[in-house]
């Protein structure tokens, strides 16, 4: 932990090998991350480097008794990757719009039963937008109405992608059995 506060120092200073530094330690979580929202490597990376961009430029900002620097840079570029989604005014999405019909009240999560590596690889055979969805969900926590409000669609939209992904994972676990 020394060695992450001195990087983090370095950085306030504006020192490029602690910000290169950094950027290098987090990148394998942060491309975790950032591949839950795109599919394309390029994007990812984009994503990426605007969420650091915002990290290194707001760093001054993070304050280490409200909690852990990993949650506030994580935090920091999961918003910058779901502003990147959201500008992106030319790219089509999976997204059906549908009316808010359904009666979606369960909160059942298909994850509870599985580790946290297994996850990663079970969101992976979902289609695009509905892994976003779930991911935001059931990972990251967000409510219906705020994924609602960050992509722009509506929230029976959101409550189908969450009722198509957990058909779709329903599935999946039925096959490994």
């Amino acid at each position: 932990m020394d060695t992450l506060y001195r990087t983090l120092a370095g950085c306030k200073r504006q020192d490029r090998q602690s910000q290169e530094k950094l950027y290098r330690q987090f990148y394998p979580a942060l491309f975790a991350l950032c591949k839950n929202f795109f599919d394309d490597k390029h994007d990812i990376v984009t994503a990426i480097n605007n969420g650091m961009l915002k990290v290194f430029t707001n760093i001054h900002q993070y304050d280490d008794t409200k909690g852990e620097f990993f949650n506030w840079m994580y935090t920091t570029v999961r918003n910058a990757a779901l502003t990147m989604l959201r500008d992106r005014k030319t790219q089509t999405f999976d997204y059906i719009e549908i009316d808010d019909k359904m009666g979606f009240t369960s909160s059942e999560n298909p994850f509870e039963q599985t580790s946290g590596g297994d996850v990663q690889l079970y969101l992976m055979q979902l289609p695009v937008a509905t892994r976003r969805i779930c991911g935001l969900f059931y990972i990251d926590g967000f409510s219906i109405k705020e994924i609602a409000c960050s992509l722009g669609i509506s929230e029976g939209t959101v409550k189908w992608h969450l009722s198509e992904s957990r058909n779709r994972l329903k599935v999946i676990f039925e096959n490994l059995l």
